[in-house]
């Protein structure tokens, strides 16, 4: 019996790694073949984070590859474009033309960013063999990067509540959440050039975002790169203050102060910060639905939408409210719904979609970091469930995008590869503490 305990988590982890084999190019992991065949900034971050129990180095290089095509400004981009592959990819390096611009120092990338995990996830790689880690100066060369990374959102994003603003949904991470359905309603539903749409052929149009959707993402994607994704707009069109993407920064501000310290440099700046940037979470936290939520950072005005979003800064160590987060996550407008992983959205909206891109269905990365929070404060048995279930469904159906948060059938495309870092996490930490 004990074999048979001991063969299923070695069955997994093999399945695992050997998926990450797969998408690995030599310097990165791409998502995953097919849908995304170059290289997205947070994906490689949770890649790192799995990685980094089985091949400390390739999870460092990972983050280095990434890092290597930081802007001069700071930003780290959302997409590096590897130009080996057929760009199929929509919308392709040729829409955003940075090659032509001073800035991306010659790299092929999206002008967008996306949420800031990466000092975060190059710390745990460093804690997961700090000897490795020393030898390569890994953490001496990352920091430097990091910081800029940082002060660019500090600099460039923060219009005066002392958060950052997403200036396109697809920074978010969670495109076709429901928090930015009326700032979009705001926009032209026709972009300049009508935009292709090769995910398609990867997913059921039922599973993306309708044309006219699509429609919109592609004009204020073209109105940024028209303006060479300058932030110094005073009225953009779109403006976006949300919860996970703060408390994902607020966490990797921690995670600067820890490698601050391991580096012998002054830490204090970024314990501070962190602390300013959870402090100005406060006013995104609604009381009646138990969950942090977006503000439209043009109008000021709140988006009391209850999604999964919103249970993130509950994974950040010192969150306020973090007690009333858990009790709405797992209440019944989450996991209280009978859910198996947590869905995105709040199961008890009646415009719920349990199969339409982050309207309802559950993410391993979510679910993840919930799971996190869950077993911070004290919800083991509920923590340790997740964990259980995210390798069955992932290594039961290929290592799924996304599921059905209620049944588990598997969405999006197939080989994900954060879906296989996550289940190595779980299966490397199941009662780990991931704080910085």
């Amino acid at each position: 019996m004990r074999a048979a305990r001991e063969a299923a988590p070695a069955a997994a982890r093999h399945a695992a790694l050997e998926l990450l084999g797969r998408n690995w190019t030599g310097t990165h992991t791409v998502p995953a073949a097919g849908l995304y065949p170059h290289q997205w900034s947070w994906d490689s971050a949770f890649v790192a984070v799995g990685l980094r129990h089985h091949d400390p180095v390739r999870a460092q290089t990972e983050l280095e590859t990434l890092l290597a095509a930081q802007w001069s400004d700071g930003r780290v981009p959302q997409i590096v474009y590897d130009p080996t592959v057929a760009d199929e990819y929509s919308p392709n390096a040729a829409f955003w033309g940075s090659t032509r611009l001073a800035a991306a120092r010659g790299r092929a990338t999206s002008l967008l960013v996306q949420p800031p995990v990466h000092a975060w996830a190059a710390w745990l790689v460093h804690t997961a063999d700090p000897e490795v880690s020393r030898r390569r100066r890994f953490l001496e060369r990352v920091h430097p990067r990091l910081r800029a990374w940082h002060e660019y959102l500090r600099r460039e994003r923060d219009r005066g509540s002392g958060l950052a603003a997403v200036v396109h949904p697809w920074e978010s991470g969670t495109d076709n959440s429901p928090l930015w359905d009326d700032a979009l309603a705001r926009l032209p539903e026709r972009p300049g050039a009508s935009p292709p749409r090769p995910d398609l052929a990867h997913a059921d149009a039922a599973e993306r975002p309708s044309d006219r959707e699509y429609g919109r993402y592609f004009w204020l994607a073209e109105h940024y790169r028209d303006r060479a994704g300058d932030d110094g707009d005073p009225e953009p069109p779109f403006a976006m203050e949300d919860p996970a993407f703060n408390a994902l920064w607020a966490l990797s501000e921690q995670a600067l102060a820890a490698t601050a310290r391991e580096l012998g440099l002054p830490a204090e700046e970024h314990e501070r910060r962190a602390a300013e940037i959870l402090a100005a979470l406060e006013p995104l936290f609604d009381p009646v639905l138990g969950v942090y939520v977006a503000r439209d950072a043009l109008t000021g005005e709140l988006v009391r939408r209850a999604t999964v979003s919103g249970l993130v800064p509950a994974a950040v160590p010192g969150a306020h409210h973090a007690g009333a987060v858990v009790a709405a996550a797992l209440g019944p407008r989450f996991l209280g719904s009978g859910a198996a992983l947590v869905p995105s959205y709040d199961a008890t909206a009646p415009d719920l979609d349990r199969a339409l891109y982050w309207r309802g269905p559950a993410w391993f990365n979510t679910t993840w970091l919930v799971a996190g929070a869950l077993r911070r404060h004290g919800h083991h048995d509920t923590a340790a469930r997740l964990g259980e279930t995210m390798v069955r469904l992932a290594v039961g159906q290929d290592f799924p995008e996304y599921v059905d948060a209620w049944d588990g059938s598997p969405h999006g495309t197939r080989g994900f590869s954060w879906t296989a870092a996550v289940v190595l996490d779980v299966l490397a930490t199941p009662t780990g503490d991931r704080r910085p």
